[in-house]
């Protein structure tokens, strides 16, 4: 196993699906699961070999103690999870297929994690031997504790020399405590060394403009590292819709100095396009943790991103050597004997 440890924060949600691709009016039951963004980070990283831990905290009852069995079955360290209140986040998924589109609805308004508070949370003893720490745009957009909280890990780790992660993008409908994310991400992101996060993300955060630039996710990315300086990588990756099955994805970096894209990966039969965004971060993070090349580690990303379209769930829980084998071009999903 890597010795290398990775520590992830944000809220765990019960997810609840009809069977299959059936829609909620033909279901007489619900597939039962837990997911959320930072955690599905988490567990694809603990399935490629690392020491991933997760801090979150659950409802303290018996939902909470079977979400923290469902991280610890999927490999990860659940020694961060504390408790209190009684209420879990839920979203209903109803996957589509075709030209059908998937559809969500949340309810997570009152869960226990949404009601952290600053001082919840022994940053200084959970961060003590990490290597990395990651967040999601998600988590400060739940309530203002749920910000300060994020902050201070933030604090923590920098303080620890300690690379911190972050994928911006965030949903405009869960600012509903009083600040924008215009008003509480800048700071947040200004203690991050990588940033995942489209040029959309990056305009709506900081009100910048990069229109008139030939490569307008560049253009976006030098002013985001101008008003953040400590950010030496801007991530995202391109993806080509062609129906709700059928997907293309291509990676896509600025370092400071050269830009860099990787060929399109065509994903066919899309089984669960949930979490292919938390599998492209946990890629993107295994491949800088363990690889030199820039290029390298976005295509190790985008293997990933493209493997988890075919894995039911949220989390992507597929081995090293299946992305290895993606990466360098082996597309035949033959059988393995």
């Amino acid at each position: 196993m890597d010795n290398k440890k990775v520590v992830t924060f944000g809220e765990v949600m019960m997810r609840l699906s009809p069977p299959g691709h059936s829609k909620f009016s033909q279901a007489s039951s619900l597939e039962l699961a837990y997911g959320g963004g930072e955690a599905n980070v988490a567990i694809s990283l603990a399935y490629l070999g690392l020491h991933a831990a997760h801090v979150t905290r659950f409802p303290d009852n018996l939902i909470g103690r079977s979400a923290t069995q469902f991280l610890r079955r999927h490999w990860l360290d659940t020694s961060m999870v504390i408790y209190g209140d009684q209420v879990i986040g839920k979203y209903f998924l109803e996957k589509g297929a075709v030209h059908r589109p998937s559809q969500v609805i949340y309810e997570r308004d009152g869960s226990a994690f949404s009601k952290i508070e600053p001082g919840m949370v022994n940053w200084e003893l959970f961060l003590k031997e990490a290597d990395w720490f990651h967040w999601t745009g998600i988590t400060p957009a739940i309530s203002e504790g749920a910000a300060a909280c994020c902050l201070e890990a933030i604090e923590v780790a920098n303080r620890l020399g300690i690379t911190v992660s972050a994928d911006i993008h965030s949903r405009s409908s869960l600012w509903n405590y009083g600040k924008s994310q215009h008003e509480v991400m800048p700071d947040l992101i200004g203690g991050c060394d990588i940033v995942i996060g489209s040029e959309k993300d990056i305009c709506d955060i900081f009100h910048v403009d990069p229109e008139g630039n030939e490569n307008g996710f560049t253009e976006a990315s030098r002013q985001l590292m101008k008003k953040c300086p400590r950010v030496k990588k801007v991530i995202d990756k391109n993806r080509e819709m062609l129906s709700a099955s059928h997907n293309r994805i291509q990676g896509k970096m600025w370092n400071g100095k050269d830009y860099f894209e990787t060929p399109q990966l065509d994903v066919t039969h899309i089984v669960d396009r949930v979490g292919t965004g938390d599998a492209y971060a946990a890629g993107l993070i295994y491949g800088l943790l363990n690889f030199d090349d820039d290029l390298q580690t976005l295509k190790f990303a985008t293997a990933a991103c493209a493997l988890k379209h075919t894995v039911e769930g949220d989390a992507n829980m597929v081995s090293l050597e299946n992305i290895q084998c993606l990466m360098h071009g082996d597309t035949a999903g033959r059988i393995i004997r």
